[in-house]
């Protein structure tokens, strides 16, 4: 199979595009982040990217209908639809006798923090020279090592075709593919800054930036909070000195945000039911910016954003205390601390994410 054939099925299989980087390209990388570890025999990197549907963020845009992002435009897509895709390209793959590895997305298995250093007490080398089990890949970097195009200073990888509004799954291959050059093609960040000044938790820096070198390129991004991410992926807002708040199980210092709706966190859909924010900077801001410059090619008849952005007052917040029989809520009473600590490390693995 050569690398045209492979861009075809990963299209067949669903994606929408894909790109390829060699193995060299990671040269520099942390060991816990470098792909050459998990298969040292490795030739191929196949990066394919999966649109987000921009009608999955209409219902949040208009403040109505914020379940169907988080299912299907973050958790049905990023684990389930991207998962199946890369397993069947797989499939093929190893029909012609090259072993492939299908990576869908983050773990909660990996072996670092979101600051990249190593997870205390949680595994170890199994032999001298090897990096901490499980090793992480930045989905982001792959997909820029595979030319499908830039980091913008969100840290979200920005495609000529959709900008942000992607995910990405990735296989790496003993089979050897001409790789895909750089993205060097129309500039896509102009540095608006849009995504600073839309992120409702303050995540992005709008002054102290991370550069690192990536396969002889400099590249740039805002310094990330992620803590601040999390909380306000999830609807949240940390409260003010002697405020309570009971919006996240298991904290009692966040309440619900202006950019969400609900008195507490929504339960789970397909494993995640905390994008409540609707990437409200990182995404939605950059993609409208994107748009009214006219350069992506997945173009649209009518903006997105189509009147003045809402915002929720809870200047009357009050906690609410659970009381045994509280129909209303049970939901809350049934999420386990278990649970929760599951989905913080999701969250997070999206990095923010890490996709």
């Amino acid at each position: 199979m050569n690398a045209k054939e492979i861009k075809q099925l990963a299209r067949d299989c669903g994606a929408d595009i894909c790109g390829i980087a060699s193995l060299d390209r990671f040269e520099g990388a942390p060991k816990n982040m470098d792909p050459r570890y998990i298969m040292p025999e490795a030739k191929s990197l196949i990066v394919m990217g999966f649109r987000v549907m921009r009608g999955s963020l209409r219902g949040i845009e208009e403040g109505t209908f914020f379940s169907n992002y988080s299912a299907m435009g973050y958790g049905c897509l990023t684990y389930n639809y991207i998962p199946m895709t890369v397993i069947n390209m797989c499939k093929v793959i190893e029909d012609e006798g090259y072993e492939a590895i299908p990576l869908g997305h983050q773990s909660d298995w990996r072996g670092i923090d979101n600051d990249g250093n190593e997870r205390e007490r949680y595994s170890r080398p199994v032999e001298e020279g090897k990096p901490q089990p499980d090793i992480m890949l930045h989905l982001r970097i792959c997909g820029y090592l595979a030319g499908l195009g830039e980091i913008g200073y969100s840290k979200m990888l920005l495609t000529p075709e959709f900008g942000p509004r992607l995910r990405l799954g990735v296989i790496l291959t003993e089979l050897e593919l001409e790789p895909d050059p750089i993205y060097n093609g129309p500039k896509l960040c102009n540095r608006c800054m849009a995504c600073v000044r839309e992120c409702p938790g303050h995540a992005i820096s709008p002054t102290k930036t991370v550069k690192v070198t990536l396969a002889g390129h400099e590249v740039e991004w805002g310094e990330l909070d992620c803590d601040a991410c999390d909380i306000a992926f999830r609807g949240g807002e940390i409260c003010a000195d002697g405020e309570k708040g009971t919006y996240q199980t298991g904290r009692d210092d966040v309440k619900p945000g202006a950019h969400s709706p609900f008195y507490y966190k929504p339960m789970n859909l397909y494993q995640s039911g905390q994008a409540v924010c609707g990437a409200k900077g990182c995404t939605r801001a950059c993609m409208i910016n994107l748009e009214k410059r006219g350069v992506l090619k997945n173009k649209f008849h009518k903006p997105f954003r189509r009147k003045p952005l809402w915002s929720v007052d809870w200047s009357d917040y009050e906690p609410i205390e659970k009381k045994a029989g509280d129909e209303s809520l049970s939901a809350l009473g049934a999420m386990s601390k278990t649970q929760n600590n599951a989905e913080e490390s999701l969250s997070k693995a999206h990095e923010k994410e890490a996709d």
